[in-house]
């Protein structure tokens, strides 16, 4: 192999490191918590400069430059694992519990259903915390999320998943 070959193969793959590390990625998806929107088992590509730069090899941002909007498609890390959920409501927002028939919270305008452990856990945050959002999955009966683990930091949001 000639030298100039060798150094098209090296560089190609080294653009093509930092390409996935930094700036988009393609994942497979696990479980049904974001059925109908993404479907188990899709390829869903997402977009790594969305919200900022993510250190190499980190579970956050670097640099951050925007923040989700509510409705985004998401993609952060939890217990070492990736996880794709929707962006329920940004900092700031309002959050209103009922206990009335059933434990539930209505936020970013959508009522979520609540199981009497998720209510106790988070019935006494009246907004979401500055610099944080709730992630809830679409589809709420098989979603492990904010409901379950609290909210998530903006910092650890290292992409948006295109096209969704």
């Amino acid at each position: 192999m000639n030298m100039k070959v060798r150094f098209f193969l090296v560089s190609g793959l080294c653009i093509g490191i930092v390409l996935k590390m930094f700036v988009f990625d393609i994942a497979r998806v696990h479980g049904s918590s974001m059925e109908p929107a993404v479907r188990e088992n899709s390829l869903v590509v997402i977009n790594k400069l969305a919200y900022g730069l993510a250190g190499p090899l980190s579970s956050s941002l670097f640099i951050q430059w925007a923040e989700p909007n509510k409705n985004d498609i998401i993609l952060f890390i939890y217990k070492g694992k990736a996880v794709i959920k929707r962006c329920a409501a940004c900092a700031g927002e309002g959050l209103e519990f009922s206990s009335d028939s059933g434990y539930s919270v209505r936020a970013g305008g959508k009522t979520y259903p609540l199981t009497e452990k998720q209510y106790q856990r988070i019935k006494f945050n009246n907004t979401v915390p500055e610099h944080t959002i709730m992630a809830i999955g679409d589809n709420h009966a098989h979603s492990v999320d904010s409901r379950d683990y609290g909210f998530i930091p903006v910092t650890h949001i290292l992409g948006k998943v295109a096209g969704k």
